[in-house]
């Protein structure tokens, strides 16, 4: 590399012309380095010549966090469900605001810790504070977008990693169903039953269940094969050839129980759960077909001994009053995943189940589960001491 020529402009900089190899049509390039002293552009200097021999394309040094978002988006788009695309831009969006025409190369953990930290005490858009989850999606996005600059030799270093979120609890985990509420599912007629049924005993999504062919099931071998889903686009269902993750697509073995049920069920459709015209579930008729059996659950199975009123139907003029859980699909995959670890079936046998794609989300729920157990385990010698249980000691 020849030697740097120094000269001073007219402002009184003192400018360094470092060069930096040939371009693609054999030209020598060049970039220029300012500084207000020699020692301030040496160490400029020295700085860039550093960053050469990393790797790093000191070219894109004007490149904002805009761009590098927008390239980030592109790719992702074609990874993900549209939903999952949609809370990626509303992130971007946030971070847009302050840091949309901001340098990448010099941005700081601080540039990207003020937008958390206001977020986390207000969102613009609710006037409320965001909750941690989503703080948590926006920093994860973060890192993705400053990952992809990385793998491109802008950037040598992901200031996202270093970003905190606001030390409050994380959501509690989503609830499985006691012993008392899986009895509600089994014993209440109604055509959400039987996707109840699934989701409860076999832990399919939604999205799993509706798509769900009885050509899929085999209750022979007892086992429901998930190798398609559903995404809900303006309301309407778009079936994909793939499940949620890769993970997905999966065998899974279903209980006795869940066997003996669908085989008195009534093949009517090639669908195992369609409306009452023997069409696939849009968004709207899911969400009635939903609340319709909370309703019939909670007339059947709800305490109303609190009201002065016996609710004996849930087209009461008056309405009724709802005092069972809302309980989700959800709830009921996540009961399936509590009903595996309860039964001894090891964590890497219930991601498969379950269709996770990391083993670390079923690992969360077993350690959870894993600290509840203990803990009402516990309880026993609670009350053992407490009814002044003790134990002998001879000598």
């Amino acid at each position: 590399m020849p030697k740097k020529k120094n000269t001073t402009r007219k402002d009184g900089r003192i400018k360094s012309k470092v060069y930096l190899g040939l371009d693609e049509s054999g030209k020598r390039k060049y970039k220029y380095v300012y500084g207000r002293t020699q020692p301030e552009v040496d160490e400029k200097v020295l700085q860039l010549k550093i960053s050469m021999r990393k790797g790093i394309d000191v070219t894109a040094e004007r490149d904002t966090f805009g761009e590098w978002a927008d390239r980030w988006i592109k790719v992702k788009a074609l990874e993900v469900s549209r939903a999952r695309k949609v809370a990626y831009e509303s992130h971007i969006k946030h971070l847009k605001k302050n840091l949309e025409y901001s340098a990448i190369t010099k941005m700081r953990p601080a540039d990207l810790q003020d937008i958390v930290t206001a977020l986390s005490i207000k969102n613009p858009n609710t006037g409320k504070p965001m909750a941690r989850e989503t703080l948590s999606g926006l920093k994860s996005t973060a890192i993705q977008i400053f990952q992809l600059a990385i793998d491109n030799r802008v950037i040598d270093y992901n200031p996202a990693n270093a970003v905190r979120l606001p030390n409050t609890p994380p959501p509690s985990p989503r609830r499985a169903l006691t012993d008392n509420e899986q009895g509600w599912i089994t014993d209440t007629p109604h055509r959400a039953r039987r996707a109840a049924m699934i989701m409860m005993y076999a832990g399919l999504r939604r999205g799993e269940v509706i798509p769900l062919l009885w050509s899929d099931i085999d209750l022979k071998e007892k086992t429901i094969r998930v190798n398609k889903a559903i995404e809900f686009v303006g309301g309407k269902p778009i079936l994909k050839d793939t499940t949620k993750t890769p993970a997905g697509i999966r065998s899974v073995d279903i209980p006795q129980k869940l066997v003996d049920f669908l085989s008195t069920e009534p093949h009517e459709s090639i669908y195992v759960c369609v409306t009452a015209k023997d069409k696939m579930h849009t968004e709207s008729s899911w969400r009635r077909l939903w609340e319709s059996y909370l309703a019939d659950l909670n007339i059947k199975h709800g305490d109303f001994s609190p009201f002065e009123k016996k609710y004996e139907s849930k087209f009461d003029p008056k309405g009724v009053p709802f005092v069972i859980p809302l309980i989700t699909p959800h709830w009921l995959r996540h009961t399936f995943c509590t009903m595996l670890y309860m039964a001894g079936v090891d964590a890497v046998t219930a991601m498969a189940q379950m269709g996770h794609s990391d083993i670390k989300t079923t690992l969360e729920t077993y350690t959870h589960l894993d600290a509840l157990h203990k803990r009402k385990s516990m309880n026993k010698l609670d009350v053992f001491l407490g009814d002044g249980g003790q134990m002998g000691v001879s000598g």
